[in-house]
């Protein structure tokens, strides 16, 4: 027996965060009954429906996109935009590890697997990104002793992160440096750098765990390979130990 939710995310339909709201909302049936109990387990013999559609349990799948700016990373937009789904030609129903914005470029995981998404995208995991930053504006001594020592800021706080400058252009007012944080909060580096005063000029993210997009181009794709899935679930488990 398993917990319904966790079922849910196993099938593929979604994270196992978002199949709680589902429940939650009314939207899960088990064998015709509506059931909004969170913690409800089930069999490998229940039928079980959300939105009114049977999940279907798929073989697991996990990707590495190198998004590409000008794209959403949700399944549709309301605008009419480009998703990160339109560069996806896979035979399984994948959907994004968490979210880039639409001016953000870089690495990017597509799955179907919810339990494996929660593991990378819930802080408590501590799962490593590094994010290319030009910056409009320099940041100062202070800047870095804050950033480094955990960020404080009058909307959040921030976990330490790394920072290592690259380049600064004192004439424009411009720098580049690597930011490696280890949370996932909505806008979280425009925010941190706004929190300092400063403006993001462009935002890549090198590097999710230990996946990067080499050798990919803006719009490409590549299927993980089961030592780099082990591995990442490997740092999820390091992670919560923290």
């Amino acid at each position: 027996m398993e917990r319904l939710q966790k079922v849910i995310a196993q099938a593929g339909v979604c994270s196992r965060r978002k199949a709680e709201e589902l429940i939650v909302q009314g939207k899960v049936s088990v064998n015709g009954e509506i059931v909004t109990t969170l913690g409800t387990k089930v069999s490998g013999n229940d039928y079980i429906e959300v939105n009114g559609k049977e999940i279907n349990k798929e073989e697991k799948a996990y990707y590495v996109l190198n998004k590409p700016k000008g794209c959403v990373s949700t399944s549709n937009d309301d605008k009419e935009r480009k998703t990160v789904l339109d560069y996806m030609a896979t035979r399984e129903r994948v959907y994004s590890v968490g979210r880039l914005d639409y001016d953000t470029s870089g690495v990017l995981l597509m799955t179907n697997d919810g339990e494996f998404c929660n593991q990378m995208i819930h802080p408590r995991y501590h799962i490593k990104k590094k994010y290319l930053v030009n910056l409009q504006g320099i940041l100062s001594e202070e800047d870095i002793r804050a950033l480094r020592k955990g960020l404080k800021g009058k909307e959040d706080s921030y976990l330490p992160a790394k920072v290592w400058m690259l380049e600064t252009d004192i004439v424009r007012e411009r720098c580049r440096f690597e930011l490696t944080i280890q949370e996932g909060k909505n806008h979280q580096v425009k925010n941190m750098m706004k929190e300092l005063g400063h403006e993001v000029r462009r935002l890549h993210r090198v590097q999710f765990g230990t996946i990067t997009v080499e050798n990919l181009q803006p719009g490409e794709f590549r299927r993980l390979k089961p030592f780099e899935v082990k591995e990442l679930k490997r740092l999820a488990t390091e992670g919560e130990k923290q």
